[in-house]
C-alpha cells in the first residue's frame, strides 16, 4: 500500500459520523472506520445498540461515542450538530425500504416514512454538520444510496423513488460546494445481505425477507459494502470517488440475479 492509502487522517479530521450505525452496513462502516484511526460518533434511534458497539470498538483499542438520534427530528439534529466545530467525516447510511407493493396498492405512509428517512434524514444532518465538515478543512460528505437510485424494479417504487432523490441531493450537492474543502461520495450498493434490511421490508416476515437471497450463493455483505466506503474516505484528498457502483458478481442488475435453485 502507498503512504497515502495506509495513512491514519490528520487531526482536524479524524472524527467521523455515521448515522444508522445500530446494524448492518453502519455498524460494520464504524468498526472499519476505527479501524483506520477515526474516532466513530455512532447515531442510531436504538441506544442499547449503539452503546454496546461502542464497547465494542474501545475494547478493540478503537475510539467511539454512541449518540442517540432520529435524523428525521431536525431539532434534535441540530442539538447534535452543537457539539462539533469540526469533523471529517460523515456517513449518511441511515435509510431502509418498507414493503414491496406496486404503485397502484402502494401505502401512502410507507412511502412518506421512506422518503423522510432516505432523504429528509441526510437532508438534515448534511446541512447541521456541513458547516464543521468544512471548517476541518478536509471534509467528506458520504451518501450510502443504493442501486435503487439508479434504475427501477417491480414492486419497489417507494424505495426507488427515495433513493433516486438520494442520488439527486449527493449530485446536486457536489456541484454546489464544489471549491470548497469538502467532497461528496456516493456509494450505491445492490443486494446486500443483512440481518435486517429484508426483514424490515417485509415487516418481520421471514419467509418472504428469505426469498430476497434463495440461490444467491454469494450476495454481498455489510462488510464488504464498509471496506467500500472505508476505502473511498481514506483516499487522498484530492480524490473524489463520486459514484461507486458495487454488486454481488451473481447481481447484473436490479433484475438480473443468477439463482442457483
Amino acid at each position: 500500500m502507498t503512504a497515502a492509502a495506509s495513512a491514519a487522517p490528520a487531526t482536524a479530521s479524524r472524527i467521523a459520523v455515521v448515522t444508522g450505525a445500530s446494524s448492518g452496513i453502519g455498524a460494520a462502516t464504524a468498526r472499519q472506520l476505527a479501524a483506520a484511526g477515526y474516532r466513530v460518533v455512532l447515531t442510531a434511534r436504538r441506544k442499547d445498540r449503539i452503546e454496546a458497539l461502542a464497547e465494542e470498538i474501545d475494547a478493540a483499542g478503537g475510539q467511539a461515542t454512541a449518540y442517540t438520534l432520529d435524523v428525521t427530528d431536525r431539532a434534535a439534529v441540530d442539538e447534535f450538530a452543537t457539539a462539533f466545530k469540526k469533523i471529517g467525516v460523515l456517513i449518511n447510511n441511515a435509510g431502509g425500504a418498507l414493503g414491496a407493493d406496486p404503485v397502484a396498492s402502494g401505502d401512502p405512509a410507507e412511502w412518506r416514512q421512506m422518503y423522510e428517512t432516505n432523504v429528509i434524514g441526510t437532508l438534515n444532518i448534511t446541512q447541521a454538520l456541513l458547516p464543521a465538515l468544512t471548517a476541518s478543512g478536509d471534509g467528506t460528505v458520504v451518501v450510502v444510496s443504493s442501486t435503487a437510485g439508479h434504475g427501477t424494479y417491480e414492486g419497489g417504487a417507494g424505495y426507488v423513488a427515495a433513493k433516486h432523490a438520494e442520488h439527486v441531493l449527493a449530485e446536486t450537492l457536489r456541484l454546489e460546494i464544489v471549491g470548497t474543502p469538502v467532497r461528496v461520495i456516493e456509494i450505491a450498493p445492490g443486494m446486500v445481505k443483512t440481518d435486517e434490511f429484508a426483514l424490515t421490508r417485509f415487516g418481520g416476515d421471514t419467509d418472504k425477507a428469505a426469498n430476497v437471497y434463495a440461490g444467491v450463493a454469494e450476495p454481498l455483505t455489510a462488510e464488504d459494502v464498509a471496506d467500500t466506503i472505508t476505502w473511498t474516505v481514506t483516499r487522498p484528498s484530492h480524490v473524489n470517488i463520486d459514484l461507486l457502483v458495487v454488486r454481488p458478481r451473481a447481481q447484473a442488475s436490479n433484475t438480473k440475479v443468477h439463482r442457483e435453485l
